[in-house]
This record gives structure tokens, C-alpha cells and sequence, in this order.
């Protein structure tokens, strides 16, 4: 009884212990993200006068409602919505048929074709800038929805992900639905694809994520005003001194930008934690 008592006692102490460095890494990973938030609700000319206003009162929204005074920030919302709502969709279709093909269906040269999609993993965005800029300037894709979406639909993580998930799901469901007379799409769509919804809401939040936050291929492809996105329109406001005149104002747009993305993770963060606790186990 005493050795049961003192196990139970010994686990619940290493218990206290993993839940207090937990907090503590929580506490830190936090800490610098308070700190935005902070700073942005505090007056510019407060903190260039004084740093250690940001820890006492008075705080103020004037640095959000300047943003929300810019003309054009509703557009730029939109643009943003527009092309990382749709490259998400796509993704996710493409990504969902490519891997049930890959996983699923016998044809020539399958393993070979898998791996040349998943060497696309290998290969960096700026190695191919130049000639993707010159076969959208010669399409005349640039300033447009399309010039902005298509070059995100190269997706090996999404084709490689939805793959794995399909091989994971067992063939006798698919040999059930065969005896029923069903067609390949019809097992597809109403058997298989129902079960991956963990790994597509995981590719959704982070293809969206990776879209919404994208600033390198939409400040190339997008030059017109009218064509911004969210994070280009941001970043076209700032003055050459917004670090130190305007921290505030800078802290917000960095709130601004990233607050819909908190959002959509705390709508599917089940679906993610499903997700990569099924990646864990297989």
C-alpha cells in the first residue's frame, strides 16, 4: 500500500512540475505578443517620450481607427480574403484528388511521379522568381486575382499530406463500396474524402495562414494600389521613421494584420490537434 501511495504521490509531483513548465513556456511564448498588443494601444508621442508609459494607463484605440481611416484598408481586406480564400479551396480540391490518385489508383510511373511532385518541396520560391515573373508579364497576369492565386496552387506538402492520409484509411472500405456498384468518384467523395477532414482543415489553416501572411510575390505581382493586399497595403502606409515616431501605429497594423488568422485557429483548432495527433500515431 505505502509503495502505491508513493508512486501515486511521486507521479503527481512530476505531474506539478510538467504543468508548471508548461505555464512557464506559455508564459514566455506570450509574453512578446502582449507586448505588441500593448504597445499598440499606447499614444506615439506617449512612447517616444517615455517606453515604460506602455505599462500604465492611459491607453487608446487612435492608433487602429488611423488605420481603419485609410481609404483603401477595406480594399485591401478584400484582395486579401479574395486570394487567400480561393487559393485555400483550390489547394485543398487539387490537393484532395492528387492524393487519392497517388494513394488509391494503379497507373504508369505513379511512385515516380509522387516523387517528382515532393522534390518540389526542395526547390526555393526565388529560384524560380524571375522566370515567374516573366511568364506572367508575358500573360499579362500581373496586378490580377488569378496572378496572385495561381503560383500558391503548387502545393507538394498539400499532395504529399492528403497521400498519406488516404494510405491510412483502410482499402476495404473502398472493396465494400465496389460490391455496392459504386464508381471511383462516388467512393471518393462519399466514403474516403468524409474521413480526411482533419488533414484538410490542418492544409486549409495552413495554406491560408501562409497566403494571408505572403508579402513577397504580392508586392512583385501586385504594384497597382487597388491590387494590395492586406499586408502590402499595410506596409505601404508606414513612413520612413514609423519605428521610432510611430511604434504604436506600427504595432497596431501588425495586430490588425494577424488578428483574422488567430481567429480562423480558434474556429478549427480541434480539427488541427485531431490532425496532428492521427500524424502522431501513424
Amino acid at each position: 500500500m505505502s509503495s502505491v501511495s508513493s508512486g501515486m504521490v511521486g507521479r503527481s509531483a512530476g505531474d506539478r512540475i510538467v504543468l508548471m513548465l508548461t505555464i512557464a513556456m506559455a508564459i514566455v511564448m506570450m509574453a512578446p505578443i502582449a507586448w505588441v498588443v500593448a504597445l499598440s494601444l499606447k499614444d506615439n508621442k506617449e512612447l517616444m517620450t517615455d517606453m515604460n508609459s506602455v505599462f500604465h494607463v492611459p491607453y487608446t484605440i487612435a492608433n487602429y481607427i488611423n488605420i481603419l481611416a485609410t481609404s483603401s484598408v477595406f480594399r485591401w481586406i478584400l484582395n486579401s480574403v479574395i486570394v487567400s480564400g480561393v487559393l485555400t479551396i483550390l489547394t485543398l480540391v487539387l490537393s484532395s484528388l492528387a492524393g487519392y490518385g497517388f494513394a488509391r489508383l494503379n497507373f504508369p510511373f505513379r511512385n515516380a511521379l509522387l516523387i517528382l511532385v515532393l522534390l518540389g518541396l526542395a526547390v526555393p520560391e526565388q529560384a524560380v522568381l524571375i522566370a515567374r515573373h516573366q511568364l506572367f508579364s508575358w500573360l499579362k497576369f500581373h496586378n490580377t486575382y488569378h496572378g496572385l492565386i495561381l503560383p500558391g496552387l503548387a502545393a507538394p506538402f498539400g499532395v504529399f499530406l492528403m497521400t498519406q492520409y488516404f494510405r491510412a484509411i483502410p482499402k476495404e472500405l473502398d472493396e465494400a463500396a465496389l460490391l455496392d456498384n459504386a464508381s471511383r468518384f462516388k467512393i471518393f467523395w462519399k466514403v474516403l474524402l468524409p474521413l480526411t477532414l482533419p488533414a484538410q482543415a490542418t492544409l486549409g489553416i495552413f495554406t491560408f495562414l501562409s497566403s494571408w501572411n505572403d508579402y513577397f510575390w504580392p508586392l512583385i505581382s501586385g504594384t497597382k494600389k487597388e491590387m494590395y493586399t492586406l499586408t502590402i497595403g499595410i506596409a505601404s502606409t508606414q513612413t520612413n521613421f514609423a519605428q521610432s515616431e510611430g511604434l504604436g501605429f506600427l504595432m497596431s497594423q501588425a495586430v490588425f494584420a494577424g488578428a483574422p488568422i488567430l481567429i480562423l485557429y480558434l474556429f478549427f483548432q480541434k480539427y488541427i490537434v485531431t490532425a496532428v495527433s492521427g500524424a502522431a500515431v501513424r
